[in-house]
């Protein structure tokens, strides 16, 4: 069966979001063209390893000489976004690969999403320890954005993932508005 694409070559709209309150949020990628409206569901790390890769990517564009693809150095005004995420509302798919990749011949940054890989153990069992099994995605989120809109889509991002709640800053780990337990590492106890 063939991969179902849902491709957003330059999308009105690409940005991070979430659904619920902290400590129980849904984060999702949505892209945006026209009336198209794609939502795929991620994980919180997975949102903030994006936000990441894509400033050092494009980081890494602006050293190249005089940066030669206009790379900014922060967000473009006319490009935040702080609008919350569109409806209707429906998640796609739940994002199990992401990968991302520079386009030279367009200047763009591309983003691509790929579902929780459906394994069936039975055939995990049934195969040799040195086979590989291919798995063929059923769906896939392509967007491509250009430079200035990929600086705001990352600032967004780290936006949406700082507001959760807050980190203790004994242990480390999230405090919730009921109360928290510390748990200190070894050495601290």
């Amino acid at each position: 069966m063939a991969t179902i694409v849902h491709g957003f070559d330059w999308p009105d709209r690409f940005v991070t979001g979430t659904v619920g309150e902290p400590g129980a949020r849904t984060f999702f990628l949505q892209a945006r063209a026209g009336r198209e409206l794609v939502s795929v569901s991620l994980e919180k790390e997975q949102s903030q390893a994006l936000a990441e890769r894509i400033d050092e990517i494009l980081d890494e564009l602006m050293a190249e000489g005089e940066n030669p693809f206009s790379v900014p150095t922060s967000t473009p005004p006319e490009l935040v976004d702080n609008d919350p995420l569109e409806t209707p509302f429906e998640e796609q798919f739940r994002a199990g690969v992401l990968s991302l990749g520079w386009d030279p011949r367009t200047a763009q940054v591309v983003i691509e999403a790929f579902p929780l890989a459906d394994i069936d153990p039975e055939e995990l069992q049934r195969a040799e320890p040195e086979e590989t099994i291919e798995i063929e995605p059923t769906e896939a989120l392509v967007v491509r954005i250009p430079v200035g809109a990929a600086r705001a889509f990352a600032k967004r991002t780290r936006e949406v993932v700082g507001a959760g709640r807050p980190i203790c800053p004994l242990c480390g780990l999230p405090m919730d508005p009921e109360g928290h337990v510390c748990e200190l590492p070894e050495g601290f106890r």
